[in-house]
């Protein structure tokens, strides 16, 4: 019964991503609409956006999100203001007021798992989603793009261990959340949580020798899902 409970609230996190797939975003709808033009990219979050598991800073997603940028936009600058370990609230503490004072024009946001693990309040956890959000996409106009949670419970880390069914209950509660702002704010929401309960399980190759951060392919991979959606925001012609 727990599977079919997870699965099931697998699917509303799904369909919540499809609604808000469908919604416009409430800041700008592109990023410069010149190849000339300046650009700057913010990566806010956890070890996953500092580049844990990754041989090399060019191996981690952000840095591969902006060599892309670099293709279309060749003033483009990235400034990585992820830390291992940090939670929701520390974002909002230590990041947010720095990359909102940088005034990007693209920022991503990823961040969850050390909330998970540290047993914050899914309430908690909604309350600094929706203060990153809100703030974001309040005090400056720059295209945002959040990923759910990849499905941690697949990970050797958690797969087969007594913890499991719980992990694989908050990752599925908190990407819920993650969905409700992200409709509510008109983010850039990215499911990573389908293809990693897809993927993890038939290539282990994926993750890091620790079993739970990304590889360089999974980087990789985080990094192709990731550019898709800030590739619907450059309307270049």
């Amino acid at each position: 019964m727990r599977g079919l409970a997870v699965g099931v609230a697998a699917a509303a996190v799904t369909a919540a991503v499809a609604l808000v797939a469908g919604c416009a975003p409430r800041g700008p709808l592109a990023l410069p609409r010149s190849t000339k033009a300046p650009m700057l990219y913010v990566a806010l979050g956890d070890s996953t956006v500092e580049g844990v598991g990754a041989t090399s800073e060019a191996a981690t997603y952000v840095a591969r999100i902006h060599t892309r940028l670099l293709g279309v936009y060749p003033r483009a600058a990235v400034i990585n203001l992820g830390v291992g370990g940090a939670t929701s609230a520390d974002v909002v503490a230590d990041q947010l007021g720095r990359a909102i004072l940088m005034r990007p024009n693209l920022v991503t946001v990823s961040i969850g798992p050390n909330d998970i693990t540290g047993r914050v309040p899914e309430a908690d956890y909604e309350r600094n989603v929706e203060t990153i959000f809100r703030r974001l996409t309040g005090e400056i106009r720059a295209v945002v793009v959040v990923n759910l949670l990849p499905d941690l419970a697949v990970t050797p880390r958690f797969r087969g261990k007594e913890t499991e069914p719980a992990v694989a209950r908050l990752t599925v509660e908190f990407n819920a959340a993650l969905a409700r702002q992200g409709r509510r704010y008109g983010v850039e929401v990215i499911d990573l949580y389908g293809p990693s309960r897809a993927e993890i399980p038939r290539r282990p190759e994926l993750l890091a020798a620790d079993g739970y951060h990304p590889s360089d392919l999974g980087y990789a991979r985080w990094a192709e899902l990731l550019w898709a959606g800030v590739e619907r925001h450059i309307l270049i012609r």
